[in-house]
């Protein structure tokens, strides 16, 4: 899988799950095969793994945090809710140490700490919760166009339930307006929900200002911060946020876990989702998993101790790859905004190629195209279009994701195969062909037959 010549750190040449078709002998014999079962025929061979390249879609876990889990799988199994015999006792200790843990990386008090199931839950809890609590006297909610699937879905259940929800536009830098922000809000207005980090794009909006802005209004403050928490310095108070999200599996801890942050003082109240036995100060009933929770806490703690760390070497090692692939490709576009952005999410349109094409060509690297929300879909990301991207732009782009444990060798093989593919397809586009001939493709009008 690697050029002749290269030699990549042994950590790179796990057992593999797949390879490109192009290096399989068998290409013949699978590609008659349905889809599910060509993936189980190449899950099943014994070759190396694809490098990987996409941390904003989940981290592994960090050895450190499954050495804190495993005594509460094994030995101190006990509810953390019984109260009535040291089982309970002692797993309850760890679940409130867990929940400081979280609390000290946000600049919070424990008690505003709620253990959730990811941030997918902690989104819909804060956006659902606020607005339902509220509603007697306030039916306006305002979200951006760029934010996760989740949020803009708990906005389209509410609207359907009567609530009025302002999509903001952003700027083709993936930033938010603050002018036009600060003009949305009315007397009617109860949240306003802005990502921190951009999932697919890595743009960083400016929630400190945002906060200044609604807290000024005397509008509560969410922000999905599943991309952002233990990578960037966040601090809730500073930065007068209300409610925040937080997912586990986003920061080298466990799938599985996640927090919602609620703010105490002033009184953030919601309207809890889940009902039972009234765990989790009433919003999120039922039992809190004490592994996944010390988990995402052991998750936290590192992530404190070793930010400064981590965002010197994240940014160091995207900066790399960013430099290799455009000195030697014309064409390449950075989307998002070239300074304020988390630098671990490197979001490429590749001009004149298909990103689903670039994608196939790259197996041995794991990557995501932005090309499309979902496998199924044809249509082009819907944050992409909504920065101004030309459709055929948007469809041409891939996220790389650099994360904790992503080495040099890997940036550096990932850039190189990279450049090599590109070239390649380049090659093979008539349209590329056109505009080295200096043809304008946006003067042609095509027709149809």
């Amino acid at each position: 899988m690697l050029s002749s010549g290269r030699t990549v750190s042994s950590r790179l040449l796990r057992p593999a799950s797949w390879l490109p078709f192009r290096l399989c002998p068998e290409r013949t014999a699978v590609s008659s095969m349905p889809k599910e079962l060509i993936k189980k025929h190449e899950l099943e061979k014994d070759e190396l793994r694809p490098l990987y390249m996409d941390f904003q879609a989940t981290t592994p876990m960090d050895p450190r945090v499954l050495d804190a889990m495993l005594p509460y799988h094994v030995n101190y199994y006990g509810n953390p809710h019984s109260r009535t015999h040291a089982y309970g006792w002692e797993s309850e200790t760890a679940m409130e140490t867990a929940r400081k843990q979280v609390a000290d990386l946000i600049g919070a008090d424990p008690r505003e700490i709620i253990f959730t199931s990811g941030a997918t839950e902690s989104n819909n809890m804060a956006i659902k919760g606020v607005a339902r609590f509220y509603k007697a006297k306030k039916r306006h909610v305002i979200t951006t166009q760029t934010e996760h699937k989740c949020v803009l879905d708990s906005c389209r259940v509410l609207e359907a339930e009567g609530f009025t929800i302002s999509y903001l536009p952003v700027q083709k830098n993936g930033l938010l307006d603050l002018e036009l922000l600060e003009a949305s809000i009315g007397p009617e207005t109860s949240l306003v929900s802005v990502m921190t980090v951009n999932n697919e794009i890595g743009v960083k909006q400016p929630i400190k200002e945002i906060g200044q802005i609604c807290r000024s209004k005397g509008v509560f403050l969410h922000t999905d911060a599943a991309q952002a928490v233990g990578k960037i310095p966040m601090s809730v108070t500073d930065w007068k946020i209300d409610l925040m999200s937080i997912s586990g599996h986003k920061i080298y801890g466990p799938k599985g876990v996640g927090a919602l942050y609620v703010r105490r003082r002033p009184r953030v109240r919601l309207e809890p989702l889940q009902n039972g036995g009234g765990q989790e100060r009433g919003l999120r009933s039922g039992t809190v998993p004490t592994p996944l929770a010390v988990g995402l806490g052991a998750a936290c703690s590192i992530a404190q101790k070793e930010m400064e760390y981590d965002e010197q070497r994240v940014s160091m090692l995207a900066n790399r790859l960013v430099q290799k692939i455009m000195s030697e490709i014309p064409d390449v576009i950075l989307n998002g905004d070239p300074e304020q952005r988390y630098s671990g999410c490197v979001n490429l349109s590749f001009a004149y190629v298909e990103g689903e094409s670039l994608l196939m060509a790259l197996k041995d690297v794991a990557l995501s195209s932005g090309s499309a929300c979902t496998s199924a879909s044809l249509e082009p990301s819907y944050v992409l279009r909504a920065i101004g991207a030309d459709e055929d732009l948007a469809h041409s782009s891939i996220r790389f994701g650099i994360g904790r444990f992503t080495t040099e060798e890997e940036v550096d093989y990932t850039a190189e195969k990279c450049i090599q593919q590109v070239r390649r397809l380049r090659e093979m586009s008539p349209l590329w062909e056109m505009v080295q001939e200096g043809i304008d493709l946006k003067s042609i009008k095509w027709t149809q037959h």
